[in-house]
């Protein structure tokens, strides 16, 4: 046996069971309610990513998962973010009966505070936190069985030293993964202070808008747009290349951090290895086409930007996946164009840029802002899961269940919410020019 894989004994299948799910039309009312047949698994866990990167890549092909699970992305994170923190990588992969891989759960250990912590690879910056599924594996997957399966793989972790932890946090987990029901809703979550969104516009741009914009809008969203016309020509650059793909990701960070200042937000590029970890997912960027996506498995980034004269009034990155864009960042110019939406012009082009490469979803990904419940039609709950290990987790574990119960007050209540982001946007900015006067 290799110094990178520890190997477990195959879990013997157990009696069917189901749980049941609110997850909107697409969702399986039972996880396991369809199974014909239990199915065995046999787990393997990896200390690195490159000891397990072709079974991976050949897996993330077929399997149901979303971007943020696949190799290129983790691969960065780990190189940029993860190492910096003393993430150490815990690959699961767990074989089918016929050594086929059945599922793989991207985890880690994070070493980076007193308690030793298990997590999702990735998972602050991650929108969606999810394991890779050969498809309808939840349908054949018994509740008790996925049950029994983690709390075989904790123990086999526990056992060792490489992959011990003091407690568990696995959060922004979606109820569905591709089309089948995220088997880790079997455990006891917590609800994620915020939700997700998408949309399914349909083929037409024209059809789409007019069902989510009254007339009287559409009739000012021309106005703002022949205002900012003023200020020079508007230019649509929404999918660049490469050459030019990170030039136009150094402007978004520069105006999402105006903005953060201005709000009272922490600086997310100022947080070590964020920054270079999207300059380098720029090296996924290309132009794209409906035909050459229909025949594309591979993560792309989509980065593009709408030009006002000499100003770029807003730009953008998302991440292109099979028949999905997820819209991942945008920020716009904080100057006397703002009032004229420059913001809202780009979203709407790239919508409509989106329905013309023959793209079905539309992804919003996490986060509740207005934008997002205006243009989407489905809401997407997300799930935390926390549990102590050991007692040194315990601390660690309370705090994080206080600070997700308080974060989802404030965000489910309108009048906290607003209490809140104004004490934020005067506190924000005095806190920053203390820490930086010392």
């Amino acid at each position: 046996m290799s110094a990178d894989c520890v190997t477990s004994r195959p879990l013997a299948a157990l009696p069917n069971a189901g749980l049941a799910f609110d997850g909107g039309r697409e969702t399986p009312s039972r996880v396991g309610e369809h199974s014909s047949a239990p199915v065995t698994i046999n787990l393997s866990i990896y200390d690195r990513l490159d000891h397990v990167e072709a079974e991976w890549r050949r897996f993330e092909r077929t399997a149901d998962c979303t971007p943020f699970q696949t190799f290129d992305w983790l691969q960065r994170w780990q190189r940029h973010i993860g190492t910096r923190h003393g993430v150490q990588p815990a690959i699961v992969v767990g074989a089918l009966a016929d050594g086929q891989t059945g599922v793989i759960l991207p985890l880690g250990i994070d070493r980076s505070g007193g308690a030793r912590r298990l997590c999702w690879l990735g998972q602050d910056l991650n929108d969606y936190n999810a394991p890779l599924l050969v498809r309808d594996l939840s349908l054949r997957l018994p509740v008790e069985q996925f049950r029994a399966l983690w709390k075989e793989l904790r123990a086999r972790m526990q056992r060792e030293p490489l992959f011990r932890h003091d407690w568990i946090e696995l959060e922004k987990m979606p109820q569905l993964v591709g089309g089948q029901p995220n088997p880790f809703f079997a455990l006891a979550l917590a609800t994620n202070p915020s939700g997700a969104h998408f949309a399914e516009p349909g083929g037409d741009w024209e059809k789409f808008y007019a069902a989510k914009r009254s007339s009287a809008t559409r009739r000012r969203d021309r106005s703002k747009r022949k205002r900012l016309a003023e200020f020079g020509e508007v230019d649509f650059a929404l999918d660049v290349k490469p050459d030019d793909a990170k030039a136009t990701l150094e402007v978004l960070m520069a105006q999402k951090r105006r903005l953060f200042a201005q709000r009272g937000i922490s600086d997310m590029f100022e947080r070590p290895g964020w920054r270079e970890f999207f300059l380098d997912l720029a090296e996924l960027a290309s132009p794209l086409c409906a035909s050459s996506l229909a025949r594309d498995e591979n993560v792309r980034m989509h980065i593009g930007h709408t030009q006002v004269g000499a100003l770029r009034g807003a730009t953008h990155l998302g991440v292109v996946f099979r028949d999905a864009y997820y819209h991942v960042l945008a920020s716009y110019d904080d100057g006397p164009i703002a009032h004229y939406g420059p913001g809202a012009l780009h979203l709407r082009e790239l919508i409509a840029n989106v329905i013309g490469l023959g793209l079905r979803r539309f992804d919003f990904t996490v986060g509740d802002e207005p934008y997002k419940l205006e243009w989407s039609d489905t809401h997407i709950k997300l799930g935390d899961y926390a549990a102590a290990a050991t007692w040194r987790g315990l601390p660690a574990l309370c705090r994080s269940i206080v600070q997700r119960r308080i974060k989802r007050f404030i965000k489910q209540t309108p009048v906290a919410w607003r209490t809140a982001s104004r004490l934020r946007a005067r506190i924000g900015p005095l806190l920053r020019r203390a820490k930086g006067g010392s």
